[in-house]
């Protein structure tokens, strides 16, 4: 199996032992997979281009839309050699954040089991409430810090930036941060201003970097809620060209129960996914409530 890393960051202030950490666990779990690494640093110009030995390389791109413009730039950089590998590895410098259990579940033979299906694993993370954007309704999306993606898949997506424009959608006003005509729906909202700033989005976690809403922090709010409507429109977007994607934690549960060389089968709708987790399940509600 070979690998391309695609790791986003934005210098080396937060996160500086990110490169080393994904090293470690690509080796610790993957030592036999033929693995690239682009590290694209968005602090960098975009012309910045610098070799860290074979198979690695170091560049520049534009901050625009945080991860999503470092991987449409190394996506560019990469150009045909993508089709050399059998998947693509997203991932960003806070790939170790929350609940980073799941990552040392994955080896190449659970990923043996999705090789040749339009399917990208990662973390699924979701709503307790359907929200909307624009004419868009999502529940659920994979975790952008770490997803494994077949480069066809990319190919047929084009930009990974789903939101370009954030005119619409903000107002300048830190006690109504969103337009009142923004196109998002007012559960969708409360989510977003609840992860950022406050006790987040009802589920009992909480952001490690919210802040307080002030003047001040408009630019970091407008920057972090962008983020979240690319992460999660993203998800969408692979959904809806038939890309089906899978939770690391389930994919690991199944491939426990399964014997040697048995399929995987078909990949069930997410809420069966986070409820059949044998770690950090979700509540069974969420079935029951479909």
């Amino acid at each position: 199996m070979r690998i391309v890393t695609l790791l986003a960051r934005h210098g080396t202030a937060t996160y500086g032992d990110s490169v080393a950490a994904m090293d470690a666990l690509f080796a610790r779990r993957m030592p036999e997979v033929a693995r690239d690494l682009l590290v694209i640093d968005t602090a960098l110009s975009e012309q910045h281009h610098e070799s860290l030995g074979a198979g690695r390389t170091l560049i520049g791109a534009p901050n625009t839309h945080w991860e999503f413009s470092a991987w449409d730039r190394g996506m560019a950089w990469l150009g045909k050699r993508i089709d050399a590998y059998d998947v693509i590895h997203l991932a960003t410098s806070a790939f170790r954040m929350l609940t980073p259990r799941y990552l040392d579940r994955l080896d190449p033979g659970m990923l043996d089991l999705v090789r040749g299906r339009a399917a990208a694993v990662g973390h699924i993370d979701y709503f307790d409430e359907p929200v909307t954007v624009g004419d868009r309704s999502l529940q659920s999306w994979l975790r952008s810090s770490f997803v494994v993606v077949p480069p066809v898949e990319l190919r047929r997506l084009g930009s990974l930036i789903s939101i370009d424009d954030p005119r619409p959608y903000f107002s300048g006003d830190p006690q109504a941060p969103f337009r009142a005509d923004a196109p998002l729906s007012a559960r969708y909202r409360d989510y977003i201003v609840g992860w950022l700033t406050g006790p987040g989005t009802g589920q009992g976690v909480e952001w490690h970097s919210r802040f307080e809403q002030t003047p001040a922090t408009l630019g970091l709010f407008a920057a972090k809620a962008m983020a979240i409507l690319n992460e999660q429109v993203l998800s969408a977007r692979l959904r809806a060209q038939g890309c089906d994607l899978v939770d690391a934690t389930w994919l690991a549960t199944q491939r426990a129960r399964l014997a040697p060389g048995e399929p995987l089968g078909a990949i069930p709708d997410w809420r069966w996914q986070v409820t059949e987790r044998d770690v950090d399940a979700a509540p069974r509600r969420l079935i029951e409530s479909q």
